[in-house]
């Protein structure tokens, strides 16, 4: 069955595609302004969301100018609460060390381990992103070379480049201060963060470049 056309918004003279992980971040100040793609939680439900989307633009001959990831973020370092641009992301699931590949690297594919996301927001601060399939709490981070982690941005950007589609990503970061023993530990924050990112959505036409 082909997925409806998507829904694109328009902002500072540009196409935009939204995407989201899951309905629980996309709250009423979202939902007031976008209608975001919902892939589902994790690499593999981003992956074939994004893609899917993307194919479905392409076929309807609307492909977007760009694609907007949107979502929470786990961090030990950032400030809680507080909306941050994805500078770079990166594949923490990938290890091909054994077979002499750099931790990281996809075997044979011709990506850095970091990838820099190449358009960036005005005046928003950012982070450095690990993507990878686990919920991340307490010591977890020790093992991570990134300011935040989420489950799908990575998933996201490779299928924005296989259509030659450019990403931004905003994470608003939902938990990561404490260690996580409960659903509400990552939801307290979910409906401030829908506020946070609304407001930055609301200002595009300023911040994109």
């Amino acid at each position: 069955m082909t997925p409806a056309v998507p829904w694109l918004g328009r902002f500072a003279g540009r196409s935009i595609l939204f995407v989201m992980a899951t309905e629980a971040e996309y709250g009423p100040h979202l939902r007031a302004l976008i209608q975001p793609v919902i892939t589902g939680v994790g690499p593999v439900e981003a992956a074939i969301g994004a893609t899917r989307a993307l194919t479905a633009l392409l076929d309807a001959g609307s492909s977007p100018d760009l694609v907007m990831s949107l979502g929470s973020a786990g961090s030990n370092r950032l400030e809680q609460g507080r909306v941050y641009q994805v500078a770079s992301v990166s594949y923490r699931d990938m290890d091909g060390t054994p077979l002499g590949f750099a931790k990281g690297a996809t075997p044979f594919l011709d990506r850095p381990v970091e990838i820099e996301l190449p358009i960036h927001l005005h005046a928003l601060p950012a982070g450095r992103l690990s993507t990878g399939a686990a919920v991340i709490s307490g010591p977890a981070y020790a093992a991570i070379d990134a300011d935040m982690v989420d489950m799908e941005s990575f998933a996201v950007l490779r299928a924005c480049e296989s259509f030659g589609v450019p990403m931004i990503g905003l994470r608003g970061i939902s938990d990561g201060a404490h260690e996580l023993r409960h659903y509400s530990d990552w939801t307290a924050l979910l409906g401030h963060l829908d506020e946070e990112l609304a407001a930055i959505i609301g200002q595009l036409d300023a911040l994109l470049p």
